[in-house]
């Protein structure tokens, strides 16, 4: 089982804790981790863009000018996409991006991405995170105290105001939930600092 060293909030080590090897210890899956990305940014899309086709854009009835003998193309209606204030060809409509992923290839998927930031020393335990009142400043000092990079991501075991209000005004710091943590997020952080008490849902919940 891997071994790694929980901290406190001042960066000080305090003891070491064994994590579930079929959770932290497995050898990551590319494919899987990549198809959740993909899916996870698809569905962040809205698809509400949308564009005027010639026969959405109002006016262009009257033919502009006869078939021939003018010496000019022949023209039937001033919307084609040729002309100024004319429609749009082949342009975006509304539409849904949805991506679904298996079941079983979403666990891949989180315990890949757990195995890898363990693998590169990008995770770090916590032993508690406790606030008693709304302090950026102490969120910040225990970023700086635990030396991580520009981007964290902080997870916690349950909801909490005080701690989500102190860290969400701090460059590249997120704070996210057992049941809301997803690979994107994971992936695209220097770090991932864990709560003790989140790790045992994790495992909990992935086992």
């Amino acid at each position: 089982m891997p071994n790694v060293s929980v901290f406190d909030m001042t960066g000080k080590k305090l003891d070491s804790i064994e994590l579930a090897d079929s959770i932290f210890g497995i050898t990551p899956s590319i494919p899987a981790m990549h198809l959740c990305v993909v899916s996870y940014l698809a569905n962040r899309r809205q698809g509400t863009q949308s564009t005027l086709t010639r026969s959405e854009v109002s006016g262009g009835g009257k033919k502009p000018w006869r078939q021939k003998g003018t010496g000019r193309a022949r023209q039937g209606s001033t919307r084609a996409p040729q002309w100024y204030h004319g429609g749009i060809a082949h342009g975006p409509k509304p539409r849904d991006y949805q991506k679904s992923v298996n079941k079983k290839v979403r666990r891949l998927a989180m315990k890949s991405a757990l195995s890898a930031k363990l693998a590169d020393d990008e995770l770090i335990v916590l032993s508690e995170l406790k606030l008693d009142e709304i302090k950026t400043k102490v969120v910040a000092d225990m970023v700086k105290a635990l030396n991580v990079g520009k981007k964290v991501l902080i997870v916690l075991p349950e909801k909490n105001d005080v701690i989500y209000r102190s860290a969400r005004n701090i460059a590249g710091v997120k704070t996210t939930l057992v049941n809301t943590l997803n690979v994107y997020d994971i992936l695209n952080c220097d770090t991932v600092v864990v709560l003790k008490d989140a790790v045992s849902k994790i495992e909990e919940v992935y086992a």
